[in-house]
């Protein structure tokens, strides 16, 4: 049960409200077959963590990934691949959003970068119901880490306890609980809305 009334919520993007297709590509060009052993290496990976932070070009990403995991591709074909992996939003995504923000302040916190947020996330409907958008290139730091909860519920101005956090990836949900949030893994709309339904806000 939550320990606190929650005043915002902030959604992951990927895998929570837009269908995030880049598991099974790396998973195959990687030669990594579990999920969770992909995430891990992916979020650990300090070429990805680099780029999400906005401090590289793509192109230097790109040749990064490449080299360190020894994928059989041209750093120009990993580029290709990257910018096709977001889908769109998931089938009541939006609406979600909408009912969620007629309760408490909504946002989103994702791990993403600039290339992926031109080509996507400022298309669409959904993004600009966000009155709260983070976005780690912007912000300069990249979930799980500490140190991103710590400056988001600085801008927000709000105790992290207050804060509902809702993400696919469980590494990033106990990066949030360590940082004194309320989180939950939410796999999808409806893993999204059971959570929500929890915390008593939908």
């Amino acid at each position: 049960m939550p320990d606190a009334a929650i005043d915002v919520v902030l959604f992951d993007l990927g895998g929570v409200l837009v269908d995030f297709g880049g598991v099974e590509p790396m998973k195959r060009l990687s030669g990594i077959d579990d999920d969770d052993e992909l995430w891990r290496r992916w979020l650990t990976c300090e070429w990805v963590r680099s780029f999400e932070r906005g401090t590289c070009s793509i192109d230097e990403f790109a040749e990064g990934v490449v080299t360190e995991w020894q994928l059989d591709l041209t750093p120009a074909q990993y580029i290709a691949e990257f910018r096709s992996w977001i889908g769109g939003p998931f089938d009541g995504a939006e609406e979600l959003v909408v009912a969620t923000s007629a309760v408490a302040r909504v946002g989103c916190l994702s791990n993403t970068n600039a290339l992926h947020t031109r080509d996507h996330w400022e298309r669409w409907p959904l993004f600009t119901h966000f009155e709260l958008p983070f976005l780690s290139f912007e912000l300069g730091c990249v979930k799980p880490d500490r140190e991103i909860f710590d400056r988001v519920a600085v801008a927000i101005g709000i105790a992290g306890e207050r804060i509902l956090f809702l993400d696919d990836n469980a590494v990033n949900v106990d990066g949030a609980i360590a940082g004194g949030w309320q989180a939950r893994r939410a796999v999808g709309v409806e893993g999204a809305r059971q959570a929500l339904a929890e915390f008593g806000i939908l």
